[in-house]
């Protein structure tokens, strides 16, 4: 470690040098060290937990680092590239040793050749430019929920939108020790064009290294590829979770506010653009986090904690009527970092679906921009892109919960499942059990693909527990983990499935974008055996007393029996195709499939037909 040592000494100034020195981790040296080797940059900056540190990251991202200043003081805005505007799930790929396999849904690399190419895009790419080396901490700190990180950047963006998003990490570094249970992160952009993105977009690549605990991501920008400890992270962490038997979970996490003071907590796995972080973010209710939760038991019981201590979100359709806390949160000045959204002349920004007319013109993510403007295929583009998205820190909310950064996490009443479905589930239902909603819930969920991710918009695609393109371990032993998790447990959650966007024969959605708050309500109340429920085939729904009565008290609405008929009808032919369809990717798909999961699919499959011998294809829920 000599050789180590004396690099660091060489390139770093006597300050930074005695900053990374002061954690006793030959691990983390050697990778700074190598990360310093290979990409050289021109100057290092290692940043502590030291509130001028951290101001000054800020500082660089809004004086050339990736982010402008706008009027509302504190916001800033960023464009990536504009082929650089998601997830990039090709390139995305696990580096696998020789003789390990994942499964061919799991999209993976030879670690050797991944490797060297990765490496070979990394080279040199920081010369003449500074690398930032940043601590930070997934979870609460001093927690069993906490995993320390490390991650070096040549972007000033990446750094600061992390530090938005995750707590700081420096001192709970120095706990880790000589070992090397820490995450490692290195993130270049590569050559950048005239307005600063990444220009070399065919050598964008993604690559985890699960043997180290080591991510690599060169050549873009956007945040979903290169803010590690996000998504990148929970592919490490549901590695780990597997080893040490917790769970890491794509999930928000919220308080559900029932009778007399109560508050009952509720984790929800939904696809991207799917109704996830609204859901997190219901009126009236309380957050803790809107993406990853990790889950620990402890005594018999489950608990759980956000990973993360801000929100990276989706801002189309944001507006004061529908989303009305953290509309309040993003246009009142503090810290809130805009993402491929319009700049008006004077200095704000505008996004698809705020609810403000939309200007004639401005500047976003393709330069200057006009209405009707198209790309060089003839396409539009549009003023705001589909995927734009607002980094703002939980604490900012006026609904963020007390228990948000509680080292001991918040005992988990419920789970919640949702995607994107027009014609098959109802909008609330509860499981039998906690298998059957392991299975039935979760293992089979489905969604129409969004602007999140790259590729074509409106195919219904399966995303086994929303973690489809995260799970770094076989498929039939992430659903073994999740169903062996309930072993111990003293009275499990209750698991539900929710469906805001069912619609009717002409097209029309049965749910309002606020309803979502009866149903969350609903499944509150039945954790607490508080409801009674009507048996259906496939699971646990509402009365229409309970709910017409939560729409009347919450939302001042007069729900209907019409309306309750038509919104959870039983529709026999759809779930049968649903489960035939979904069991035929598992059987194509998943060989190491535990047998339970068939199992559970004749059973659903036995109800539902023998429902329909008695009621036919529709079941009203009046006849059950």
């Amino acid at each position: 470690m000599d050789s180590v040592r004396k690099l660091l000494q060489e390139r770093l100034t006597e300050d930074n040098f005695s900053k990374l020195m002061a954690i006793d981790n030959a691990k983390m040296h050697a990778f700074v060290a190598d990360a310093i080797e290979l990409a050289n940059p021109g100057s290092v900056f290692v940043a502590t937990d030291d509130e001028q540190e951290l101001a000054a990251i800020r500082e660089m991202a809004r004086s050339g680092g990736g982010e402008h200043p706008l009027a509302a003081e504190g916001h800033t805005y960023h464009f990536d590239g504009y082929n650089d505007q998601a997830r990039d799930k090709g390139n995305t790929k696990y580096l696998l040793p020789e003789g390990v396999d994942l499964g061919e849904s799991l999209n993976s690399t030879d670690k050797a050749s991944g490797t060297e190419e990765v490496r070979s895009f990394i080279k040199d790419s920081m010369v003449g430019k500074q690398m930032i080396v940043c601590f930070f901490c997934l979870g609460p700190t001093d927690s069993d929920f906490s995993i320390s990180c490390v991650q070096v950047t040549d972007s000033p963006y990446v750094a600061h939108s992390e530090i938005i998003l995750y707590r700081p990490g420096y001192e709970q570094f120095k706990k880790v020790g000589p070992n090397d249970e820490f995450f490692r992160f290195i993130h270049t952009q590569g050559v950048t064009d005239e307005n600063g993105c990444s220009k070399d977009i065919d050598k964008r690549r993604i690559y985890i290294d699960l043997e180290d605990n080591l991510v690599y991501s060169t050549n873009t920008q956007y945040a979903g590829n290169t803010v590690g400890l996000k998504k990148l992270s929970l592919r490490l962490a549901i590695q780990k979770a597997s080893k040490e038997g917790w769970l890491a979970e794509h999930m928000f996490i919220m308080g559900a506010h029932g009778p007399n003071g109560r508050v009952t907590y509720f984790a929800g796995a939904f696809p991207s653009a799917c109704g996830k972080t609204s859901t997190a973010m219901i009126p009236g209710q309380t957050i803790i986090g809107d993406d990853i939760a990790y889950l620990r038991k402890r005594g018999g019981k489950i608990y759980t904690a956000n990973v993360e201590r801000g929100i990276f979100g989706i801002i189309r359709d944001v507006n004061s009527k529908d989303d009305p806390v953290i509309y309040e949160a993003i246009t009142t000045p503090g810290e809130v970092i805009f993402g491929n959204v319009l700049i008006t002349d004077d200095g704000a920004p505008h996004w698809l679906g705020m609810g403000k007319e939309l200007p004639t013109e401005g500047t976003n993510h393709s330069g200057k921009w006009h209405k009707g403007k198209t790309d060089d295929k003839g396409n539009e583009i549009t003023a705001s892109h589909k995927n734009a998205r607002y980094t703002v820190s939980i604490g900012a909310l006026a609904n963020r919960d007390p228990l948000a950064d509680d080292p001991n996490g918040a005992l988990l009443g419920g789970i919640v499942y949702g995607g994107r479905d027009s014609d098959t589930l109802v909008p609330v239902e509860q499981a039998f059990d906690w298998a059957e909603g392991i299975i039935a819930k979760g293992a089979t969920l489905e969604s129409e693909t969004t602007a999140a991710t790259l590729g074509k918009e409106g195919v219904r695609t399966f995303n086994i527990m929303s973690n489809q393109d995260f799970v770094s371990i076989p498929l039939g032993q992430y659903i073994r983990n999740n169903l062996d998790f309930a072993k111990g447990v003293d009275n499990p959650p209750a698991i539900f499935s929710v469906n805001y966007f069912l619609r009717d024969e002409n097209g029309a959605y049965l749910n309002g974008i606020l309803d979502k708050t009866v149903w969350m309500l609903w499944a509150e109340l039945r954790v607490n055996s508080d409801v009674d429920a009507k048996k259906a085939p496939t699971g646990w729904i509402p009365l229409h007393k309970d709910v017409q009565k939560l729409f009347k008290e919450k939302l001042g609405v007069d729900y209907t029996e019409a309306a309750y008929i038509k919104a959870f009808t039983t529709r026999v032919p759809n779930l049968l195709t649903k489960f035939d369809r979904v069991e035929a990717i598992y059987r194509s798909k998943v060989p190491d499939t535990p047998q339970i999961v068939y199992d559970t699919f004749a059973n659903i499959r036995g109800r539902l037909n023998e429902a329909k011998e008695k009621h036919g294809d529709l079941i009203s829920p009046l006849d059950l």
